[in-house]
């Protein structure tokens, strides 16, 4: 009887731990199913309230959305996770998921370098017409073979323009200018040949130089220019538009190749949808920029752009032919 009531007791006992196991397992469900969750990490050198931001917000949600919970992404403005340099370096190595970077994206594939030169675009109906056709399909193939970073989408930006603490209207007024640029070949060859002192440094330190006299000028899209504040510390703007240009939504491959089919379907479909939603941003900030730009007290001056169109043919023609003559003139000829 001892024997049996021993064995009944450890029966009782074997069915309670059974029992709470069981309720702990219940009870911990959302952590496990937290742990099969894939969080992802996108950084971009702007500030919150940026369109880059905003499009990163968006995409983020229709990737929540459309993968049903089962991956999210975390974003890292301002820089956090480092330089445009940096998060291209980073998508590398996969410690980086995504990015919006730009121009510096020729220091990693030589033929980005095309879509930088000064005037190579006459507006952003020609831009889009070769970023959203087998130009830019091409472009994002080659990248992704050579680099292991994947574009997922282009979005496009505002003109550049130029700001200073002086009026100028003519090349000639560029003389002696130290004028900060991205660190981009086409950058600044571009500005020296049309008069000014390029200077390459991170866009996080340009607010800064401009205060302390570092820099006398720079030249970015009117809501790089609010965003940063820039405003505070420059008089004038002028309305160069000498680049027409764009920000690509990147992907580690690395990371890409850890996801499920659908996954990778529900990002891509998410990236053309935030790219839709973004492009429509920017039309409406550049508006609102520039107003912030007036109330500022900032005078906006009108050059005539052919003046400095033509002191960087030269140049353009010459990045054309090392770095990419045939991509050069097939953006060329789509003017026509």
């Amino acid at each position: 009887m001892k024997h049996v009531k021993s064995l009944a007791v450890l029966t009782m006992l074997l069915v309670m731990t059974l029992a709470g196991c069981s309720q702990g397992a219940g009870s911990s469900s959302g952590t496990t199913e937290a742990s099969s969750v894939t969080t992802l990490r996108l950084g971009h050198i702007q500030n919150e309230d940026h369109a880059w931001h905003l499009g990163s917000q968006r995409f983020a949600e229709l990737v929540e959305e459309k993968t049903n919970g089962s991956v999210e992404v975390d974003l890292y403005p301002s820089s956090t996770l480092g330089s445009d340099r940096d998060l291209v370096e980073g998508m590398q190595i996969g410690s980086v998921d995504f990015a919006l970077v730009a121009g510096v994206l020729s220091n990693f594939h030589e033929e980005y370098a095309i879509l930088e030169l000064p005037y190579l675009f006459d507006d952003n109906e020609h831009l889009r017409n070769f970023l959203y056709g087998e130009g830019g399909e091409n472009l994002q193939a080659e990248m992704l073979e050579e680099t292991g970073v994947r574009g997922l989408e282009f979005f496009i930006r505002s003109p550049r323009e130029l700001t200073a603490n002086k009026r100028i209207e003519t090349p000639d007024d560029l003389r002696g200018l130290k004028i900060r640029v991205p660190n981009i070949e086409a950058s600044v060859e571009g500005w020296d040949a049309m008069g000014a002192n390029p200077t390459p440094m991170n866009f996080s330190e340009v607010y800064s130089s401009l205060q302390t006299g570092v820099i006398d000028a720079q030249e970015n899209p009117a809501s790089f220019i609010t965003n940063a504040k820039l405003q505070e510390v420059q008089d004038y703007l002028m309305l160069t538009d000498h680049v027409y240009g764009y920000v690509q939504l990147l992907m580690s491959d690395k990371t890409y190749e850890k996801l499920t089919d659908s996954e990778q379907q529900a990002v891509e479909e998410a990236a053309l949808e935030a790219r839709q939603y973004q492009n429509e941003l920017v039309s409406q900030q550049q508006e609102d920029a520039m107003q912030t730009m007036r109330d500022a007290g900032m005078e906006i001056v009108e050059v005539d752009k052919s003046l400095f169109r033509e002191k960087v043919q030269s140049v353009n023609e010459n990045l054309a032919d090392k770095y990419g003559r045939d991509l050069y003139d097939e953006i060329v000829e789509m003017r026509e």
